[in-house]
């Protein structure tokens, strides 16, 4: 087995905290990762991990080794990177995220593509809603709606994207098209949220005529899939506060409604975010070079559609009652 190898699983179990994370990340069975470290821990003559039943942690040894071998493996892939860039050819592994609607409306359709243009990189992608850490899991590049604060990486901004709160006819007719946006509160709406492990969207950013102001709004369930929450508020579950792109369509089709248009929520923008060091990685800039482009065009696309799903068109259709 390469030395180069046991470390990079070295690495990302150091990362991931568990064998078979990591050898799904490096796509070989939990026994190989386990051999991989075994025979590097015979090279070194020191245990790297205390094992539990659950999660190996490094050990003393394993910790100063860590440090070192992100290093060599930064050096290694800074230096293919350069042969790369000389050659034209980039190769080797790219892993990337996004949002889980996002991420199969406008990434996972273009990865085939990107990988028929170039055909020795390998796009490892992940999709989550969650607020993936980058560094600790060895992300190349993050597409995500939103701000960037962690000051340890860089923002590319592709694009700024609208939102829109929405919800079904059926909801509405039931619950009342609110009026302002204390209604939300006041008249105790169900505000479908998108929430997980350190989310923030316990409360909803608006645009008013007095300023930007944060409702704490609330609502019988949430969910960690932005798309459960949409497929909900079709059902007549509630209000929804999603990018105006990903249920353009919806509205077109009259099965939402867009409510609260003269209090619009705050926009988010579509960026790519990596760690410092990636950009110097020509895989890097052609994902986001390639990826950029791509959203721009499909989002420019689907706002272009023309939309009939307003509060008045529905009150007119007899959808709702003014």
């Amino acid at each position: 087995m390469s030395y180069l190898d046991n470390v990079r699983v070295f690495v990302r179990v150091v990362e991931l905290g568990t064998l078979s994370a990591a050898g799904r990340d490096q796509r070989v069975t939990p026994a190989v990762a386990s051999n991989r470290i075994k025979e590097l821990e015979r090279q070194l003559g020191v245990r790297l991990f205390n094992r539990t039943t659950r999660k190996l942690t490094p050990t003393e040894h394993g910790r100063v080794f860590y440090d070192g071998a992100v290093k060599i493996l930064e050096a290694v892939n800074e230096a293919e990177s350069a042969v790369a860039d000389l050659s034209r050819n980039p190769k080797g592994a790219l892993r990337i995220t996004a949002p889980l609607g996002m991420g199969r409306r406008l990434i996972a359709s273009g990865i085939p593509e990107f990988h028929d243009r170039y055909p020795d990189i390998e796009v490892r992608l992940r999709l989550s809603d969650r607020n993936v850490d980058i560094l600790a899991e060895g992300v190349d590049v993050a597409f995500r709606l939103g701000i960037l604060e962690d000051s340890n990486l860089r923002m590319r901004g592709i694009m700024d994207c609208e939102r829109v709160l929405c919800a079904s006819p059926r909801y509405l007719e039931r619950r009342g098209v609110p009026a302002t946006p204390d209604e939300l509160i006041t008249d105790r709406h169900d505000c479908l949220l998108l929430r997980y492990p350190g989310s923030k969207e316990y409360y909803w950013t608006l645009q008013t005529p007095i300023g930007v102001r944060k409702f704490e709004v609330a609502g019988p369930y949430d969910s960690d899939d932005g798309d459960v929450l949409t497929e909900w508020a079709l059902d007549g579950r509630g209000i929804i506060n999603k990018p105006l792109f990903e249920v353009k369509n919806h509205i077109s089709e009259g099965s939402l409604v867009p409510i609260l248009n003269e209090t619009p929520p705050l926009g988010a923008q579509l960026a790519a975010v990596y760690p410092h060091k990636r950009f110097q990685d020509p895989k890097v800039r052609l994902i986001i070079d390639f990826m950029a482009e791509r959203c721009q065009r499909l989002i420019a696309k689907i706002l272009a559609e023309p939309a009939r799903g307003r509060v008045e068109a529905a009150i007119e259709e007899g959808l709702l009652r003014s």
